[in-house]
């Protein structure tokens, strides 16, 4: 038994031990009648949540009005204890009215699908399931609790979580579910981008063929509310000769469900790094292109990106890459100065693997990949690029006036010590001179 479930485990047991009812509940025990090991567990009780913090001094209460406390195992990691409780209503298609406390029957019925609906005695492993959702786990299959607009009236959100289990459990959604998905997904939109932006990245990360997630969430409606940017890539026709596969949609499929990654910076930037083609296709003296799209996708990102709450650093790096992603056909001629540094830079290993998946999923040509490999394998024993011979001082001791021009020679003399132009200080000085002489003739 891991340390995870032995915690929860404790904690179950010190819940009767004190005269209440306790059972793990909802995602942790889907996951072990799918034989597969829960990443956490959730217990659910008849205790009220005074009680448990009672019982538990170190818990906190996270929603004490909805009956969630977070307890600390003996593991010092933290379990929600929910009270067994009804809802009542809703007020902003997210958050119900009121709840009351109950039994572990009503507290199953007012969960959101019957996969994730059920309870489960750990001593003796026996399973309450009041909703059929053993019966849907065998037959692969995600269905909502009860009525599905009642169930997705009481939290939008779920109908995100419908297509993310979907997905991920590599399930089919059941066709009254998935037809009051289609009726409620103009109401995504009221969600906050936050809890939409967690869903999506889930999504990407946790299906095994996040590329017929995607799918699901074109069927369904959703993406249209939610990335219409995204859904603008049906359609959209590429030159056979290159991309042999299809359009930008059938492109970005394959490469989301060939991409096996816990970065969501690479998901993300998968799936984005072609959104600036429907804007800038055009047939040009019978050809098919796409000019600029690289920028103007990556502007596309970012705004979709800000709009999505992503924290700033992973908005730039995905940004950066989708901009970027066409500089792997300048390999061939890049100055290897230039290709050393942008090869220091530490998004590199992203941007490659988006460009190996870029090629795979169209051409399958692996040359470009192939000569970045090789100058890797030559650079395996630098720890880093060497320290810079000359700064910005000896620029100014030239003769240069402070100014933007500082940063331009500095990166020359650079390239020319990374080329090997110059094998010292002094004479990487002395071209320097030269060089700088040639376009200011007047400075003394």
């Amino acid at each position: 038994m891991n340390e995870a479930r032995a915690g929860a485990l404790e904690l179950v047991l010190k819940l009767r031990d004190a005269g209440f009812e306790a059972y793990w509940v909802g995602g942790c025990v889907r996951d072990m009648l799918l034989q597969r090991e829960p990443k956490d567990y959730d217990i659910a009780t008849n205790a009220l949540p005074d009680q448990v913090l009672a019982l538990f001094p170190g818990g906190h209460a996270v929603g004490r009005a909805f009956g969630v406390i977070l307890v600390p195992d003996s593991g010092k990691r933290f379990v929600e204890i929910a009270t067994f409780r009804e809802d009542h209503g809703t007020v902003d298609g997210r958050h119900p009215q009121r709840v009351s406390f109950s039994d572990a029957r009503a507290d199953a019925m007012r969960r959101d699908f019957t996969v994730n609906a059920m309870l489960m005695d750990p001593v003796t492993e026996t399973i309450l399931d009041y909703v059929g959702g053993r019966d849907d786990i065998a037959r692969h299959l995600i269905r909502t609790v009860g009525d599905p607009q009642k169930r997705f009236e009481e939290d939008y959100l779920r109908l995100l979580r419908a297509i993310r289990f979907a997905a991920t459990l590599q399930f089919a959604i059941e066709p009254a579910t998935a037809d009051a998905i289609k009726q409620y997904a103009p109401c995504i939109t009221s969600v906050s981008a936050d809890r939409i932006r967690i869903e999506l990245t889930r999504l990407l990360l946790e299906a095994p063929r996040a590329g017929d997630g995607v799918d699901l969430l074109d069927q369904s409606g959703l993406l249209d509310a939610i990335l219409p940017e995204v859904s603008a890539m049906k359609g959209v026709e590429q030159p056979p000769q290159f991309h042999p596969e299809g359009d930008v949609w059938t492109h970005t499929r394959i490469m989301l469900n060939t991409m096996q990654s816990d970065d969501l910076r690479l998901a993300w930037a998968v799936w984005l790094h072609d959104i600036g083609k429907p804007p800038t296709a055009a047939q040009i003296e019978g050809r098919i292109r796409f000019d600029r799209h690289a920028g103007v996708g990556a502007d596309m990102a970012d705004a979709i990106l800000r709009r999505l709450r992503f924290a700033n650093r992973d908005r730039e790096i995905i940004v950066s890459c989708i901009r970027g992603h066409m500089r792997f056909a300048d390999v061939p001629q890049m100055r290897p100065a230039r290709l050393r540094r942008w090869m220091a830079q530490p998004e590199f290993p992203i941007e490659l693997e988006l460009h190996r998946l870029d090629c795979l999923a169209s051409h399958k040509k692996d040359d470009i990949q192939k000569i970045i490999e090789t100058i890797q394998h030559e650079l395996a024993n630098q720890v880093s690029l060497p320290e810079r011979w000359i700064r910005g001082t000896d620029i100014l001791e030239l003769g240069l006036p402070p100014g933007p021009e500082i940063g331009y020679w500095l990166q020359e003399a650079y390239d020319a010590q990374l080329n090997g132009i110059a094998d010292s200080r002094d004479n990487l000085l002395q071209w320097l001179r030269q060089q700088i002489a040639g376009r200011h003739p007047d400075l003394p």
